[in-house]
């Protein structure tokens, strides 16, 4: 699966007023704990990959902590790329599996995430802990890079979808939140 996303500095408020204009729906609010590793054979940072261990706590649910691969960027246009992940059932027994590997806890990136959905994409307001408030608009696409309706078609939604916002796909951020935060000086934890 490929994920499509872009990102951009916004302050939330006009953006919950714009969001409520459009009757987008609201899915709810987490908040998350991403611990990001280390691989033991490569350079994660060099070959624009991540691998994060996430501990999510929908407002008024359970926690549930999910892992994910990240592979590198696609495409010049837009954050895009192939993302897998999985529900973990043991965090203890998971961090084990990954330090027994040689993966190592890189940096930790805190943050709360007010999603909504709209036009078949998912709208997030995330206030980032270090950096300040953002906005992704993304969708999944489950076509590849070169297929019809595949990548292309879906930045096309989520670039629609930035404008409907009244945001510039122009401004969009590519670095993730842990490279600014690292850019930033707060290498987390």
């Amino acid at each position: 699966m490929y994920e499509v996303e872009l990102k951009v500095r916004a302050a939330h408020d006009p953006l919950r007023e714009r969001l409520a204009s459009l009757d987008a729906d609201r899915l709810g609010t987490v908040e998350q704990v991403d611990t990001y590793y280390d691989a033991p054979d490569r350079d994660f940072a060099a070959t624009d990959e991540a691998l994060r261990l996430r501990r999510e706590t929908p407002v008024g649910e359970d926690p549930r902590t999910i892992l994910t691969y990240k592979g590198p960027l696609v495409d010049d246009e837009s954050k895009t790329r192939e993302e897998a992940e999985t529900r973990v059932a043991d965090v203890s027994a998971t961090r084990s599996i990954l330090a027994g590997l040689g993966y190592e806890p890189a940096a930790t990136v805190r943050k709360e995430r007010e999603r909504y959905a709209i036009s078949g994409c998912t709208v997030t307001l995330d206030r980032v802990e270090g950096l300040g408030e953002f906005v992704e608009v993304e969708r999944d696409s489950e076509a590849g890079i070169d297929s019809e309706g595949g990548v292309a078609r879906a930045r096309e939604q989520v670039r629609a979808v930035m404008a409907d916002l009244a945001l510039n796909p122009a401004e969009q951020i590519r670095t993730s939140y842990l490279g600014l935060l690292l850019d930033a000086g707060e290498p987390g934890e």
